[in-house]
């Protein structure tokens, strides 16, 4: 009788450790603890546990889910006063990754986040004392490019480099952090409470959007003290999907009514709207750059379909210069795609910050009294247009034909 309760204390107990709700590292002296296992779109969960007392408790959370994340490293070499020209790459970055360090380090992460976009992730971590805990991203497979100048402004990646070791892979992972979370706010929470006994706690705010699926939880006080992971699902249902590529969930009704919007100003003005769309996808979504770009691209064969059939029933469409500009833009199809994964955010909105600012100064001047005065032909000709309009509008197809001898 005694060896069959054993049986099922033992039997329960591992059913616990593996369903993820309870978890302890073999000899570690840590526990964890969760108080839920699923999530609805994100939400808090609360983790408790013990480890020997007077040592600090960080927590690890990322997704089974991965993205790819990119930099090209351009920076002036200190050592060799030249520039590296070389891409780093994987495809193996948690969709979610953050690690919770004890409420006592606050202060040192408020200091951080002062930093700005000069922040370090690295440095960071070394600033936490969580440097030897920093483990799920490090074990992303990250390859090396060796570009060149000229290359790099077509877009090329160049050529392959050797496999990286261990230490220069985790320190290139924790560049490629930085640049899929962006900021310190992602990456890290001052939440864990740890008692002089030993015992811890976190309440822990998992932000809506993530990616759904197989969350990992880890408790850790160095890199060989650590915890059996726990874990927990997070769930999303419809109007909420996964983009796969760019690691986020997002409600699809939101980019909906807003490129109804954009489409109808964008098609008004002899375009698809996709200049428009890309810096506000980018402003109001936490969406990656190059997958907003190349998203958007084949989203404007929509707009612009239905606006080269209407154009063309009324004859405003000059086929020769058309043909001629699509060539030039076949060329630059081939060199953009590559030239976005390049560069970074920032550089992104720069670019396309003054591409507007340019464009739009440049509508303005054309609308100045002195400009129309200088162009009365163009000026007979859009009278010409407002008239055909008018009578399309009052006779429909009718009228919507320019005369054979124009």
């Amino acid at each position: 009788m005694k060896r069959l309760s054993f049986f099922i204390v033992l039997t329960a107990a591992l059913f616990v450790c593996r369903s993820g709700v309870f978890a302890s590292g073999p000899g570690s002296g840590i526990t964890l603890q969760a108080d839920k296992t699923s999530l609805s779109n994100g939400g808090t969960i609360t983790i408790t546990g013990t480890a020997p007392a007077g040592k600090p408790v960080y927590i690890e959370v990322w997704s089974e889910k991965q993205v790819r994340a990119s930099r090209f490293d351009s920076d002036v070499d200190k050592d060799t006063g030249k520039r590296p020209y070389i891409l780093y790459m994987t495809h193996e970055i948690p969709a979610y990754y953050k690690l919770f360090v004890p409420k006592d380090r606050k202060e040192n992460l408020d200091k951080i986040k002062k930093e700005g976009q000069k922040w370090s992730f690295s440095k960071a971590l070394k600033d936490m004392g969580a440097a030897q805990v920093y483990s799920a991203p490090a074990k992303a497979k990250v390859d090396r490019y060796q570009a060149t100048l000229m290359g790099s402004i077509i877009g090329s990646r160049g050529d392959l480099l050797p496999q990286l070791d261990e230490k220069e892979n985790a320190k290139r992972s924790m560049q490629l952090v930085k640049v899929r979370f962006r900021s310190p706010d992602k990456v890290i929470g001052a939440e864990v409470e740890v008692n002089p006994d030993g015992t811890y706690k976190a309440v822990l705010n998992i932000r809506k959007g993530l990616a759904p699926g197989k969350y990992n939880i880890v408790a850790a006080i160095d890199k060989n003290t650590r915890s059996q992971p726990a874990a927990f699902e997070n769930n999303i249902t419809f109007p909420n999907v996964y983009l796969g590529n760019a690691g986020t969930s997002l409600n699809l009704f939101g980019p909906f009514f807003l490129s109804l919007f954009i489409s109808i100003f964008g098609v008004l003005m002899g375009a698809g709207g996709g200049f428009i769309m890309n810096p506000l996808l980018v402003s109001f979504w936490p969406l990656p750059h190059t997958v907003v770009a190349g998203t958007v691209m084949p989203t404007v064969l929509f707009s612009q379909g239905s606006g080269i059939y209407n154009y063309s029933r009324i004859k405003f469409i000059s086929w020769k210069l058309g043909v001629a500009i699509g060539l030039a833009m076949v060329a630059g199809g081939f060199i953009g795609p590559k030239l976005t994964e390049l560069i970074t955010l920032d550089q992104f909105k720069f670019v396309f910050g003054w591409i507007l600012l340019v464009l739009a100064g440049l509508m303005f001047w054309q609308t100045t009294p002195g400009y129309l005065a200088k162009n009365s032909k163009e000026q007979a000709i859009l009278k010409e247009f407002k008239k055909r309009a008018e009578e399309c509008a009052k006779t429909k197809e009718a009228a919507c034909a320019l005369p054979k001898n124009r």
